[in-house]
């Protein structure tokens, strides 16, 4: 049983494929402030770091940051938001822990008011006990301090606690806080994810329940 168990789970690119939705509306803003790439750039890394860390890296002048960011979100939560799929299997996974007695928490980066609709719109409400992100003005966008928040908030033993992603800002910043992290395979793939060293890493959904059972007896 994993009555004293805590998991951090993360939402694009572990419960949902968002790249559609995500990618659309950053390639909206982009063309808004000017510096839109070509259209064949393959801008699947936008998806997980923190929004304002995304724009610059892309090239977003400075001073136009905060707007792309606006421009980013009235697109996103005007519907695409909800241009994503489900990843099979996973909701099935999460429940057998749950049932297992771990308490489940969203962990994402992103605006804990968009992660909740999303959460909800796609059948997840009924596994989390609640779900931390980002406020919008930025705090706690980085995944080591919404990690440390969460652990502060709940008084949660890092010891109990996994935190499962798809990507190594998920490995790093459960690593910072001293928890073990799962890397799943179905988000953004092995290459990334192994390079940052997690404790495990996680191929199918079906196979996450027994390897969170095992981070957790050692």
């Amino acid at each position: 049983m994993l009555n004293d168990a805590v998991l951090l789970v993360d939402l694009d690119g572990t419960l949902t494929e968002p790249a559609p939705g995500i990618i659309s509306s950053v390639r909206w803003a982009l063309s808004q402030v000017g510096v839109a790439p070509e259209p064949d750039d393959d801008l699947r890394w936008v998806i997980g770091p923190p929004m304002r860390e995304m724009f610059a890296r892309i090239g977003v002048p400075p001073a136009d940051v905060e707007r792309a960011v606006s421009l980013y979100r009235e697109r996103y939560t005007g519907g695409a938001m909800f241009d994503a799929t489900i990843h099979p299997g996973v909701h099935e996974a999460l429940a057998e822990l749950k049932r297992d007695g771990a308490r489940l928490y969203v962990c994402t980066s992103k605006p804990h008011a968009y992660a909740g609709k999303i959460i909800a719109h796609f059948g997840f409400a009924d596994l989390f006990e609640d779900i931390y992100g980002a406020e919008l003005d930025g705090v706690r966008g980085d995944k080591g301090d919404l990690i440390a928040y969460i652990l502060a908030q709940r008084g949660i033993d890092p010891e109990r606690a996994v935190m499962i992603g798809d990507t190594p800002f998920d490995v790093l910043g459960a690593r910072r806080n001293g928890i073990a992290c799962v890397g799943v395979l179905w988000g953004h793939g092995e290459d990334r994810l192994a390079l940052s060293n997690p404790a495990a890493l996680c191929e199918r959904p079906a196979e996450l329940p027994a390897i969170v059972r095992g981070l957790l007896a050692r």
